[in-house]
């Protein structure tokens, strides 16, 4: 009892004198540990004077005979802890600099067990993963032995939260800092499977990090990531943090380098077939097309190790590609692509031809129709690829305007390296169902992006029944999201991009009805832009181009001024074939002639052949005619129509005159009342002929929806 008297006593002295005479403080510390060497209060009090005064030696050494002396007292590994939290943390103040200096001071085989010891103090995982890993990357030669628990805690960690998505703390740390350390220590000793199952988990996480939606909660989304099918607006100025890890935390630079990386490597360990070192995702896929040739004549364990080689990087170069032409037509599904100066763009039937000759498209064009009998007897047109259209995907070419689009060199390829590589996993049963495992592991159906990818590829090889199908699964991932509609139409344009691509499938199959109905919802909610009569260099020479067979695709902007004269040229195509038949339809060649104003003067000669069909046929009725034909060209024809110069042909535009010819017939067939009408309703259209054109012809599709419609089987 007296001798514990004697250390308080010491202690006292000592606590009275660090603040005026630090120097005679010490000295008392000094005796006291001389006579009381297994006293931990004296130790501790000699530390903390110590570590306050930031004398680093002295400090580490005073911790490191506490550490060796006193290794149960919980007071010591309260100090212990709030230095590996400055060893793990980002801090770079002056307190957490002192303390990475307080910890180099110890000798490595002290600060290995000192690591080693805390870990075991640990009961957070996430925590005790990280002081691990801290030790894993201070001393390599600890990977061999704790390398794989380690990572395997992290997965099993991962499975036992029920996360939701890849893109989670126990991932992040897995693949972006223990995987490395593992596959690359040379005294690892690591199964293919094992490696192989790794390789997975990491694209996996690169793969949903590149491909995370934007945050919907402002700038500082943490807890939750925004699934991957959720579609967004403005990302500018977003943060991105992953729940559980610090924001400077949850940033990866370079994703797809490190996973090409991490590819290379255990492509090494697994001894694969192809050059050694780090190659490009396209070299890759070649090398790939090399190896699939061989296939067939492998068997074995050659043959598994070649496949599973081939299905892995063509499934990467896959994801990637697609995620590159995905992120320039939709850039809005991303957090952290800047989408300001393009997108979204919609892969469409080019409708360039739609101007052409009637006779030359019937002979040539790319809808030879046949007919094939339903069950209850109607008849429906069928184009061919309906039947099979794999053929029908060689060598289309897909249009963009290159102005409108800066990178589209890029996104073009970026389109074709996926489609090779996606023929490529399909090219054997092997290597299908191999990639199918990944697809459903991964839940790939729930990634809208890349349903967006596939959708477009399958319309490339002109399968539009099965597009139709993928475009329907697409609108159930994406979900319309009401009230976010900016001044120009385009995010509500973005939500109804699968209504369109419905559009243009049912017209390349002939449901030219179908077609409409699609095309007409969408109508409805764009706004008519002003008429930009002044034409763009590309326009010029796209009016001197000689039209193309039909066969190809074009990249439309999803915007009011792109879309609406799509639209229109829809329409137009539905109906023209329809209006030039042999049998007379006065209501289709009558929406041909409204139709055919938009892009004036391309259509001309389409009219003047709609205007021989009505010479041959004697006349035209067509009502809505003063309601939506502005046009100074195509009004002065039809007066000329009417004059004896023009054949004097029966032309029936105004409201109910069919009606007024019956009650006031004359000898020459026409009443006077008639002709005045027509000339008068004439000289007020001139007056109209200033409107906006597609002010009129979005009104056109809005009232005489119904009347559309009903014009087509």
């Amino acid at each position: 009892m007296s001798a514990q008297k004697d250390c308080e006593f010491l202690l006292k002295r000592a606590r009275e004198l660090v603040s005026g005479d630090p120097c005679a403080a010490k000295a008392w510390l000094i005796t006291a540990r001389t006579l009381y060497p297994t006293d931990f209060n004296i130790q501790y009090e000699m530390y903390t004077i110590e570590r306050n005064a930031e004398r680093t030696v002295n400090a580490g050494r005073l911790l490191y005979d506490m550490f060796i002396n006193f290794p149960d007292q919980p007071i010591v590994w309260r100090e212990i802890s709030v230095i590996t939290a400055a060893l793990r943390s980002d801090c770079q103040d002056k307190q957490a600099q002192f303390l990475r200096g307080l910890f180099e001071t110890l000798p490595g085989r002290v600060q290995c067990e000192m690591l080693l010891k805390a870990t075991e103090q640990c009961f957070n995982t996430l925590e005790k993963a990280e002081m691990l890993l801290l030790l894993l990357k201070r001393f390599p030669d600890s990977v061999v032995q704790h390398g794989v628990n380690l990572g395997e805690s992290l997965l099993k960690a991962e499975v036992s939260e029920s996360l939701e998505t890849p893109v989670n703390c126990f991932r992040k740390l897995f693949v972006c800092d223990v995987l490395p350390l593992i596959i690359n220590n040379v005294d690892m000793r690591l199964s293919a499977s094992q490696l192989q199952k790794y390789m997975l988990k990491a694209a996996e996480f690169y793969i949903g990090y590149v491909a995370r939606g934007p945050s919907t909660e402002g700038p500082t989304q943490g807890s939750q990531e925004v699934g991957l099918k959720s579609p967004g607006l403005s990302r500018a100025s977003q943060r991105y943090v992953i729940d559980g890890l610090s924001e400077k935390s949850s940033l990866v630079a370079e994703p797809w380098e490190r996973l090409l990386d991490i590819l290379t490597v255990v492509g090494a360990r697994c001894e694969w077939q192809g050059d050694k070192g780090q190659r490009s995702y396209v070299d890759m896929l070649q090398r790939v097309k090399e190896l699939c040739r061989y296939l067939p004549g492998l068997e074995g364990e050659t043959l598994g190790r070649c496949c599973s080689q081939a299905v892995v990087c063509a499934a990467l170069v896959l994801f990637r590609s697609a995620y590159l032409y995905v992120s320039a037509v939709q850039p809005a599904l991303f957090q952290g692509v800047n989408s300001l100066s393009s997108g979204p763009w919609i892969l469409l039937e080019d409708l360039s031809a739609v101007y052409s000759d009637v006779e030359l498209e019937r002979s040539t064009g790319k809808h030879a129709h046949k007919k094939r009998k339903l069950a209850d007897g109607r008849e429906k047109t069928m184009s061919s690829d309906d039947e099979e259209g794999l053929g029908k995907g060689r060598g289309r070419h897909i249009l963009v305007n290159k102005t409108e689009m800066p990178g589209w060199s890029e996104t073009l390829e970026s389109f074709r390296t996926a489609r090779e590589s996606w023929d490529l996993l399909h090219s054997n049963d092997s290597l299908e169902t191999e990639f199918n495992k990944i697809c459903s592991s991964w839940k790939t159906d729930n990634w809208l992006w890349f349903r967006i990818f596939l959708t477009d590829n399958i319309i490339y090889q002109g399968q539009y029944r099965k597009a139709l199908s993928s475009l329907h699964q697409m609108a159930a991932v994406q979900p319309p999201q009401p009230g976010q509609q900016s001044p120009s139409g385009q995010v509500s344009l973005e939500h109804q991009r699968t209504l369109i691509q419905q559009a243009s499938c049912h017209y390349a199959l002939g449901e030219y009805r179908m077609a409409c109905e699609k095309l007409l919802d969408v109508v409805s909610g764009l706004v008519p832009q002003n008429q930009d009569t002044a034409r763009t260099p590309e326009e010029k020479a796209k009016a001197k181009t000689k039209p193309r067979k039909g066969n190809d695709l074009r990249l439309v902007p999803c915007t009011s001024k792109a879309i609406l004269p799509f639209c229109l040229q829809l329409m137009l195509a539905c109906f023209k074939l329809r209006a030039f038949a042999d049998g007379r339809d006065d209501l289709s060649l009558g929406h041909v002639v409204v139709l055919l104003q938009h892009d004036w003067p391309q259509g001309e000669m389409l009219f003047l052949k709609a205007l021989e069909k009505i010479c041959q046929q004697g006349g035209l009725q067509y009502e809505n005619f003063f309601n939506y034909v502005t046009n100074i060209d195509m009004l002065e024809e039809f007066a000329y129509l009417r004059t004896p110069e023009g054949g004097r042909i029966q032309l029936e535009l105004l409201p109910n005159q069919g009606m007024l010819i019956k009650h006031h017939t004359v000898t020459r067939g026409i009443t006077k009342g008639v002709k005045e009408d027509f000339r008068l309703a004439m000289e007020r259209q001139v007056s109209r002929c200033g409107e906006n054109l597609h002010t009129v012809l979005h009104r056109f599709c809005i009232n005489e929806k119904i009347i559309i419609i009903q014009s087509l089987p």
